[in-house]
């Protein structure tokens, strides 16, 4: 039987050290926003493997895989090459914390949180993570956070192959969807994606929650759809 993990001394840890940006959290409320969505939906969805492209500090990978500790069933794969702004440049990330560089230090991160044998880290671009999926013999996606490169070709991309490991009833979660700032550098693909896919009302179910930074959850109707949105 499983627990439950969100303790107010946990909140606290979550909004500290997972540091959220843009999950609509109210730090001095101990409201950690969307992260009650990301951890509400895997206790109801039950899913054997997670999928999270790309994390700041691993706000999302904490929230997701606590919802597995609780449910004593799963897994997670995160997948982020921990690039910096500052090192990398803006043209490889925007927001990039690079913090995912230490294998040793992801594994401690996740262990304050109690979910390290959960979470497996591959520290690599999502372009090079997903032909190797096969390879890596990862079952199929049951529900996945995209929040990686936010360029439109990528983001895109992401949520193609995505589709290609899923089945129908997976979720798929596409952070940023609000985000201004994103916009007036043109980095707004998550925006213009979603336009795109919620024309697709038969392959897709989308739900935009158009606060602090936004989030929507796309459900997954018609897996094959990945054929034709190439």
């Amino acid at each position: 039987m499983g627990d439950f993990s969100l303790s107010i001394d946990l909140l606290k840890d979550i909004l500290k050290v997972a540091k959220p940006f843009g999950h609509n959290e109210k730090t001095r409320e101990l409201n950690i926003g969307f992260g009650f969505i990301y951890y509400g939906i895997v206790r109801a969805l039950r899913p054997n493997h997670i999928l999270v492209i790309g994390s700041g500090y691993g706000f999302s990978v904490v929230c997701l895989a606590l919802g597995l500790k609780d449910n004593a069933r799963g897994r997670l794969s995160f997948v982020d090459p921990a690039y910096s702004l500052l090192k990398n440049g803006p043209l490889m990330t925007v927001g990039g914390r690079g913090v995912w560089t230490d294998e040793s230090y992801v594994k401690a991160h996740f262990g304050r949180f109690g979910v390290e044998n959960l979470v497996t880290h591959y520290k690599m671009r999502s372009d090079e993570f997903f032909p190797s999926f096969q390879e890596l013999k990862l079952p199929p996606i049951n529900l996945a956070f995209i929040d990686g490169s936010h360029a439109y070709k990528d983001v895109k991309y992401d949520f193609i192959k995505v589709l290609e490991q899923s089945h129908k009833n997976t979720y798929i979660f596409l952070h940023d969807t609000n985000i201004y700032l994103r916009e007036l550098v043109k980095h707004v693909g998550v925006k213009k994606w979603l336009k795109f896919i919620k024309k697709e009302e038969e392959s897709f179910e989308v739900i935009d929650f158009p606060f602090s930074s936004g989030v929507a959850l796309v459900r997954v109707l018609n897996p094959s759809a990945w054929q034709r949105l190439h």
